[in-house]
């Protein structure tokens, strides 16, 4: 019977194996006919999968659910703030989330909790940057990639901090070319309204979402790399192509395998704004690296080589000619 029990367990391990989006920490003990069970699963269709497999002779009441029906949702209050993948600032920093991005809180240890993404990306991250936020209507999307808020609609008012590029805002009002705005946790103040894209306005057609990409990504250009980066601030190669396609009102997964495998596959000539996926064959993860098309095989994208957002030709740049894998889009109608 544990044999059985051991290969049940581990093919169900295997199927929700990727922890950046499954929770599937369960073990067995066995005894006198009966399988006890302890751990923990993020849904309780895993839970249900896991009694259907081993049948009647096993206890699952030591196994924790995370994802509980009705759970609030908190949102990050200040203008950003860290994913981990441990419950301290000096654990790998896996992604970062702006101000406004709501999370489900699954467990919490101390000022840390283990939160899941609405995308649902998993990691932890610190609480007291979070609060239960009513939800309000974000209508715009800072496109500058950093805007200074203001305490009054004019070039010298006191600065109240700064907003980052892809963070989604309420506009109150507009005086002049101001927007008055609230975020996440209730600051208010004034930013230009150039630096503002209403998402109601939002590049309507293919042609204007690709050349639009292209004028945004050229915009983040020297914005240093970092690892789990998402803004200005420092951003990665994947955050660099989440937030392009977001400031013309695609979402798209976290990291660069992901963003691969929704996307819908292209072959050369790449048009502007395809996604170009770079990695080595026979990893676990063949993707490492993409970048987004400028036109052909001209790329921009934020390079750990290049520390950060630059252009590149593919074909001119070795490691990148022998590491391109494939191409996808989220942009074709």
């Amino acid at each position: 019977m544990q044999n059985t029990i051991d290969t049940t367990l581990e093919a169900l391990r295997q199927r929700w194996s990727d922890s950046r989006i499954h929770v599937f920490d369960v073990q067995a003990q066995t005894g006198e006919g009966r399988v006890v069970l302890s751990g923990e699963v993020l849904e309780v269709a895993q839970l249900d999968e896991l009694r259907s497999a081993l049948g009647a002779q096993a206890d699952a009441g030591g196994v924790r659910v995370l994802r509980q029906p009705g759970a609030p949702l908190w949102s990050v209050t200040t203008n950003l703030t860290s994913l981990h993948s441990g419950r301290s600032f000096i654990s790998e920093q896996i992604s970062q989330m702006l101000n406004g991005a709501q999370v489900e809180i699954l467990k919490q240890e101390g000022n840390w909790g283990y939160v899941r993404q609405t995308d649902g990306y998993l990691g932890w991250t610190y609480l007291p940057y979070l609060g239960e936020v009513e939800r309000f209507e974000a209508g715009h999307l800072v496109i500058s990639p950093v805007s200074v808020l203001l305490a009054e609609p004019e070039q010298d008012a006191d600065r109240l901090t700064r907003v980052l590029g892809g963070t989604a805002v309420h506009v109150a009002r507009a005086k002049h070319e101001w927007g008055e705005v609230i975020l996440a946790g209730g600051l208010t103040g004034w930013l230009p309204l150039t630096d503002l894209r209403s998402r109601v306005h939002l590049p309507s057609s293919e042609t204007q979402r690709r050349e639009q990409i292209v004028q945004d990504g050229l915009r983040m250009t020297g914005v240093p790399y970092l690892w789990g980066g998402v803004s200005a601030n420092g951003i990665d190669c994947s955050g660099l192509a989440q937030l392009l396609h977001r400031w013309v009102g695609f979402t798209l997964p976290r990291d660069a395998d992901m963003q691969c495998a929704a996307g819908r596959p292209v072959e050369p000539p790449f048009q502007p704004g395809d996604l170009l996926f770079f990695g080595e064959q026979g990893e676990r993860r063949n993707i490492t690296h993409v970048a987004v098309s400028v036109g052909g095989w001209n790329i921009i994208h934020s390079s750990r080589s290049r520390n950060g957002v630059h252009t590149d030709n593919v074909q001119e740049v070795k490691g990148l000619r022998e590491s391109f894998l494939q191409a996808a889009t989220y942009l074709a109608e």
